[in-house]
């Protein structure tokens, strides 16, 4: 193996088949560097990771990852609040990736939720579903780029939250107890925290405002909300506020506390 330290190594003679796979390791770890740039808020840089990954992609012909380039940024628009684009680059991943990849299956970044299609986008999760659920856990489930019938169900809370679909509640619930458990692996809990908040609104769609606050406080003071989930922590604050329940403040100064470093971005 390599050592990709060395930054001579594209000038070291090689194989073909070993130039492409320096290229195409050089191409995951630009996307995941741009993964992890996208949650800590960091637009600029997150960006010119994701030209790289794509670029690399091109010139290895990787449809796998050029398609979770496209994924990417469509997770990336969707925090900014600019929902039709994000349908729209969801759309070309799914042109773009290949079948039997991870990257053919992921529904929760299509924007759809957002801009009211609630028929269209239950009919896409009834697709995903069917797409994931003969899928065995992976013996890598904490691989951000494996799908997986546990990741699906996780998606699908989300998505219906942002619906207001009853069917959030429990869903999210049944996704929360499973990352919190050994039942997939071990607890994961920044997932979690992402669940919790997934739970709040779907209680606020219950309206049950007091509970999702407290759903939500949890999540804000778990010390594992990253600035890409600020937006829906966020809306939470907004909906209980504005329906003025008494632990609104106490959330509204935790999530202060948690943005101290730094602005959250606004909601759009």
């Amino acid at each position: 193996m390599w050592d990709l330290s060395k930054t001579s190594l594209l000038d070291a003679r090689a194989t073909l088949a070993q130039r492409r796979w320096l290229l195409v390791t050089g191409a995951w770890l630009s996307l995941l560097a741009a993964t992890c740039l996208i949650d800590l808020h960091e637009d600029h840089a997150a960006a010119a990771h994701l030209r790289t990954a794509a670029q690399l992609a091109g010139e290895t012909g990787h449809p796998e990852i050029a398609a979770w380039c496209l994924e990417t940024q469509a997770w990336q628009v969707l925090i900014a609040g600019d929902y039709r684009r994000t349908a729209d680059i969801a759309r070309a991943a799914r042109q773009v990736a290949p079948g039997e990849g991870s990257a053919f299956r992921p529904g929760h970044c299509s924007g759809r939720p957002r801009l009211g299609a609630g028929a269209e986008t239950r009919a896409v999760l009834a697709r995903v579903e069917k797409l994931v659920s003969p899928l065995p856990v992976p013996g890598t489930p904490e691989h951000h780029y494996r799908y997986d019938p546990a990741k699906s169900q996780a998606y699908a809370a989300t998505t219906l939250a942002w619906l207001g679909d009853p069917a959030a509640e429990p869903l999210a619930r049944q996704v929360l107890a499973r990352l919190e458990s050994a039942a997939d692996g071990p607890p994961r809990p920044r997932r979690a925290a992402s669940a919790r908040l997934d739970l709040s609104l779907a209680l606020i769609a219950a309206g049950r405002h007091d509970e999702a606050a407290g759903t939500a406080f949890e999540a804000v003071t778990s010390g594992r909300l990253v600035p890409s989930n600020y937006w829906r922590a966020r809306e939470v604050i907004d909906a209980v506020a504005g329906r003025g329940v008494s632990e609104a403040r106490e959330l509204s100064e935790a999530f202060r506390e948690v943005c101290k470093d730094g602005e959250p971005p606004a909601l759009t």
